[in-house]
């Protein structure tokens, strides 16, 4: 790789890792393996950075390929790795935590599709034509699903969800 491809793609690391992160974090629950994930993408990235630089948008092929890498990886379960709730040495405490943690074990509850959904839809706030291009869904599936999983994050919530929100509540 020639040197301007490499500054270009360090430039483009630099501006979409906290994106890619946050997404990893998001679909996998994880901190971890969300770290794993987004390292994993931006190799990829990398790899491709040729073909990914000339795209129209370098950032959506990018968290195209973070959505495809995550789900390539629930389907693929015979890795030996088995994730633990919490790693021994403890986590740093978070700002809004119970929040985190609240949406976190959320979007655990949700099927790695549906998850995927509720991620690009509402938290990297891609419009419903991006999510179904990126997850090779039609636009009333992304539709679909993002109802239905938006209803059991709901279920899953309760009626104080909203004191953790307000506690003035």
């Amino acid at each position: 790789m020639r040197q301007r491809d490499r500054d270009d793609f360090e430039e483009f690391a630099r501006a979409r890792s906290h994106e890619l992160l946050r997404a990893a974090w998001l679909l996998t629950g994880d901190r971890h393996r969300g770290e794993d994930l987004a390292q994993e993408t931006l190799a990829r990235v990398y790899a491709k950075w040729a073909r990914v630089s000339r795209a129209d948008n370098p950032a959506a092929y990018a968290r195209t390929m973070l959505t495809r890498i995550y789900l390539d990886s629930i389907r693929r379960r015979s890795s030996t790795e088995v994730p633990i709730a919490d790693p021994p040495h403890g986590q740093a405490p978070q700002v809004d935590s119970d929040l985190r943690h609240v949406l976190v074990v959320a979007l655990r509850e949700l099927a790695p599709v549906d998850r995927a959904v509720i991620v690009q839809r509402y938290l990297l706030d891609m419009d419903v034509a991006a999510v179904a291009r990126d997850l090779s869904l039609t636009e009333n599936a992304v539709r679909s699903r993002a109802s239905r999983a938006l209803t059991r994050i709901r279920e899953h919530l309760g009626a104080d969800f909203l004191h953790l929100l307000d506690p003035s509540r």
